[in-house]
């Protein structure tokens, strides 16, 4: 039977050693590539205005993401308040730049993780979790004391540190980041990070390094591995080709990727002509067949 490796993490010492390295990034803040430099353990806050403790937007089993994680009883999201990204367009606006939320203790977000798994999700899957990578750490032996044994997902924007995710290194069984945009320019308009292409190929070689392609039981369900999404946007902005050349040649052509067509203008996208509508069935189209041309075998709806 599976078994996350995070519960034996715990049981040898290992993960309070993660911890402890966590907690020293706090205290001059350098967990994501926007390296701050501030004191979070004070409250000093940094681009994603997060401190001492975290905040939570929403918690609920979710049955809209990909099929390897909802399975029959959901995905079990803990929406995380705000971002280190700051994409325009996003389609969680209201969490990521207005930062709806509240802020709760380490013992309440191990609260949620349990609720979720009670409730039968197959997974916990945290929602932008970058710039809480220390808080769900500190939470997490809270967690495996009153019984958590699902795997844990690292959903992600994509605009992480290699440095923060070595210290995940066993705790995360699932990492689903984004691979938003391959052009640099692209990248500086629209999420303000000009490095993110470059960030996010290197962010994803350690991801597969640590879990590999994706793995899932005799169910359907994603216990282990790597799962990337790519959102179509209007015009080729997102550089398709770039992103799947980088996945089938320096990653795994048995990446499973999510191909995603449901762009639509929200935020300030209405503000820029370029993205201000949703992509046509022809851009969608167009982006799977990139993908296939470029040798990626296991698209997200089709068997795997």
């Amino acid at each position: 039977m599976f078994q996350p490796h995070y519960i034996s993490l715990y049981r040898t010492g290992s993960l309070d050693e993660r911890i402890e390295e966590a907690r020293k990034l706090l205290h001059d803040c350098q967990i994501c590539p926007r390296r701050c430099r501030v004191n979070r353990y004070k409250n000093e806050l940094g681009v994603c205005g997060i401190g001492k403790l975290p905040k939570i937007s929403s918690y609920n089993p979710h049955f809209g993401e990909e099929p390897p994680l909802v399975g029959t009883h959901g995905s079990g999201t803990i929406f995380i308040t705000s971002c280190n990204l700051g994409c325009v367009f996003c389609q969680n606006y209201e969490i990521s730049h207005l930062r709806d939320g509240y802020e709760v203790s380490f013992e309440r977000l191990a609260q949620m993780m349990i609720e979720l798994q009670n409730r039968g999700c197959h997974n916990i899957n945290f929602v932008t979790p970058t710039h809480v990578v220390p808080h769900i750490l500190e939470a997490l032996p809270i967690a495996i004391r009153e019984g958590l044994h699902i795997p844990l997902v690292y959903n992600t924007g994509g605009y992480d540190l290699v440095e923060t995710l070595q210290l995940l290194d066993g705790v995360f069984d699932i990492y689903m980041p984004d691979f938003k945009f391959s052009d640099s320019d692209v990248a500086a308009k629209w999420c303000k990070a000009r490095d993110y292409p470059q960030v996010v190929m290197e962010v994803i070689r350690e991801m597969h390094r640590q879990v590999g392609d994706l793995m899932v039981n005799d169910r359907g369900i994603a216990e282990r591995g790597l799962i990337v999404r790519h959102l179509v946007m209007p015009n080729g902005l997102a550089g398709t080709r770039k992103v799947m050349q980088f996945l089938a040649q320096n990653i795994s052509s048995h990446t499973y990727v999510n191909i995603m067509d449901q762009y639509h203008p929200c935020g300030l996208a209405r503000k820029y002509p370029e993205i201000n509508r949703r992509i046509n069935e022809k851009e969608f189209e167009v982006a799977l067949r990139i993908a296939r041309e470029e040798g990626i075998t296991r698209l997200a709806g089709q068997a795997i």
